[in-house]
């Protein structure tokens, strides 16, 4: 008779095992790097269309003024998404790092998370990955950056009131921050590899 017959005969409710603890955690934060996923993926839809909505409203009123609404727009929406990237990746590399290991003991395993979570470290091999990385790099920072960066140098070529461009200023350096912040995130100034 196994345990949890035993345990289902005696009135007790069966014991649950670190392992099965261990496998509810797995699926809980990968429920939420999913939930993750999906909503920093929107981030880019939503950030296009600010643009185009500030763009249009800008032209249509022939108000050059108007396109210093895009940077805090899209600096938050930027840090929004570069947030939740980071806990992305963080909860992988938990999973490789912490709890693969933990379960791997739990199950009286010899081996490595590599054998229990093998796909959070086979997809990590890919010989295209690095490209990928450098490409959404560049994307991010075209969709977060440069377009706001270009809508200040189109209202600066339009000269304005002098305290709205001391406002852009500030706008263009708070746009320069986040762009180091994804390109340190991203690995590329040297920072290492997510």
């Amino acid at each position: 008779m196994s345990s949890e017959q035993q345990a289902q005969g005696s009135g007790r409710e069966p014991e649950i095992t670190v392992g099965q603890l261990l496998l509810t955690e797995y699926q809980t934060i990968k429920d939420e790097q999913k939930a993750r996923i999906g909503f920093r993926d929107n981030l880019l839809y939503v950030t296009l269309a600010a643009v185009a909505a500030v763009i249009a409203a800008a032209a249509q009123a022939k108000q050059p003024q108007m396109l210093l609404a895009l940077p805090p727009v899209c600096v938050v929406l930027g840090w929004t998404y570069l947030v939740n990237d980071e806990k992305i990746s963080a909860i992988g590399d938990y999973v490789r790092n912490e709890l693969g290991p933990r379960l791997a003991a739990a199950t009286g395993s010899s081996d490595t998370a590599e054998v229990v979570f093998r796909w959070e470290t086979t997809h990590r091999t890919d010989a295209r990955r690095r490209s990928r990385k450098f490409i959404q790099c560049a994307v991010d920072q075209g969709a977060f950056c440069a377009v706001p960066l270009a809508a200040l140098v189109v209202y600066w070529v339009h000269g304005g009131e002098a305290l709205l461009i001391g406002l852009s200023v500030i706008e263009a350096l708070a746009i320069v921050g986040l762009a180091v912040q994804i390109l340190l995130y991203a690995g590329m100034l040297g920072t290492g590899e997510r």
